[in-house]
């Protein structure tokens, strides 16, 4: 797996912030019930550039729970909430993402 973070000891925090949000965004989650034993996207491969958060941290464990082989990488190194990106590697994603310091 690749990556490329800045700290991965911020795992724990970024999968607390992932729950929280995929908890408010219930069309992803019903998505995920409704279609993850089809695997749907099974084979499938994803490339993403997109704000790495924890919004985006839920459609992208989405794509994944559906099947998809997924990379993805930051738009914005301001956008970047470090703590998510360590929690999508630690998650087996690969994630290229670090914001400024």
């Amino acid at each position: 797996m690749n990556y490329r973070i800045k700290d991965a000891s911020l795992a724990g925090e970024g999968k607390k912030k992932i729950d929280w949000a995929q908890v408010h965004m219930p069309v992803l989650f019903n998505l995920k019930k409704k279609l993850k034993e089809k695997s749907p996207l099974n084979g499938v491969k994803i490339a993403g550039c997109l704000h790495v958060t924890k919004e985006t941290g839920v459609l992208i464990r989405t794509l994944c729970d559906l099947g998809a082989d997924l990379s993805w990488c930051g738009c914005n190194t301001l956008s970047i909430q470090d703590d998510v990106a360590a929690a999508l590697v630690d998650e087996g994603i690969s994630i290229f993402a670090s914001s400024k310091t």
